[in-house]
């Protein structure tokens, strides 16, 4: 007899037989029926998942790659005892605090007491990544990848900071391949050769942490593992001459440099910034080179370096949901992150990986592919 590994998605029974247009959305274990009766039968609900995982579109919108955004669940709820920022709440998440002081060059350095805090908050922010970055494999959903983000966050007495930040409806951002950043988990399910930033900030205490990585999702093809390991070393290389005295428009000049000098380019829209008490505040850290970017490093200084670096030009436009940015050629875009405290002699990585950390998608845990041609980057 032949042995069936899958069961009836609606009686259970042994089954070898697909739903045709699961197939074609890719979908596995949902897709299976023992017999043509059992499948007529189920039809009504059954056709309900078509819709879940089916690819979605914006009217007259021209994607500029391949990438497109698919259902989303319901906003996730966040205990009421969990302190909250003060945007969480409201109807336009309208971050007060942090518009009041829109447009301020002034750099806070934080407090010993302030520093602590700041340390906790990031430590959490590390193991909350780390929680999602187990689940990275092809097959799950970017939804997934969200509740468990949510989860991690909650269960250890955090906020998720993007959760209704300018109404973000979700808990970290998701940029599958061309998406640059500010991607919405949906359900999407993540395909080998996939590469995906997950991007998570977690708010407790009254301080926030930032910190994002890029993971490779199975076999990747050589411009990508090539892209994803230029980005972590753009940052690296950053982090490596943060100390006081240091002005920060020049850590995009080191940026720049590496990433041209590998036939990519940097994304100019968006910057590292000061983070806080304020999820984002001075300083404005552009990552590209010849900045006006102001500021001069001192101790008790905390903010962010996060490069986004793409294969192709660096410009980036945006779908009409508001958030997503995508590369205007649809070539794909990477990123790294950390949060940085400046010490009285150099800084400290708070978020930096924990020997606890786990293993597997990311750059430098694989193989490196045979080598492809880079493609020269824009002006």
């Amino acid at each position: 007899s032949i042995e069936m590994a899958h069961v009836c998605t609606a009686c259970g029974k042994p089954s070898a037989m697909q739903c045709p247009n699961c197939v074609k959305l890719g979908l596995g274990d949902e897709s299976y029926f023992c017999a043509q009766e059992c499948f007529k039968a189920n039809w009504a609900q059954h056709k309900a998942v078509h819709t879940l995982y089916a690819p979605q579109t914006f009217s007259g919108y021209a994607f500029t790659g391949p990438h497109r955004p698919y259902q989303q669940t319901p906003r996730r709820t966040v205990p009421k005892e969990i302190p909250a920022p003060d945007y969480a709440y409201h109807p336009n998440g309208y971050p007060a605090s942090e518009d009041s002081k829109r447009g301020s060059q002034q750099i806070r350095a934080l407090r010993p007491e302030e520093i602590v805090k700041m340390r906790e908050v990031c430590r959490i922010g590390r193991e909350v990544l780390d929680e999602a970055a187990k689940a990275i494999k092809a097959g799950v959903t970017t939804d997934t990848i969200d509740r468990i983000v949510h989860e991690a966050c909650v269960t250890r007495g955090g906020y998720p900071s993007p959760l209704n930040y300018r109404q973000f409806p979700k808990s970290c951002c998701t940029s599958v391949n061309e998406v640059i950043c500010h991607g919405i988990p949906d359900m999407y399910r993540l395909k080998d050769g996939d590469i995906v930033n997950v991007d998570v900030s977690v708010y407790k205490d009254g301080y926030h942490s930032d910190l994002n990585e890029t993971f490779l999702v199975g076999q990747v093809d050589a411009a990508s593992h090539h892209l994803v390991k230029t980005t972590y070393e753009c940052l690296m290389k950053a982090i490596e001459v943060c100390k006081p005295g240091y002005k920060y428009r020049d850590l995009g000049d080191i940026i720049q440099r590496h990433a041209h000098t590998n036939n990519l380019s940097v994304v100019r829209a968006y910057c590292g910034h000061g983070i806080n008490d304020l999820f984002h505040t001075a300083p404005s850290i552009p990552h590209y080179a010849k900045s006006k970017a102001v500021g001069v490093m001192a101790p008790g200084h905390t903010f962010t370096i996060e490069p986004m670096i793409n294969a192709g030009v660096w410009q980036e436009t945006h779908w009409p949901d508001d958030w997503t940015a995508t590369t205007q050629d649809g070539k794909r875009s990477a990123q790294f992150e950390h949060t940085i405290l400046i010490t009285e002699d150099g800084c400290e990585v708070l978020t930096a990986r924990t020997p606890e950390s786990p293993t597997g998608s990311l750059w430098f845990e694989t193989a490196t592919p045979a080598p492809a041609a880079p493609s020269d980057p824009a002006a």
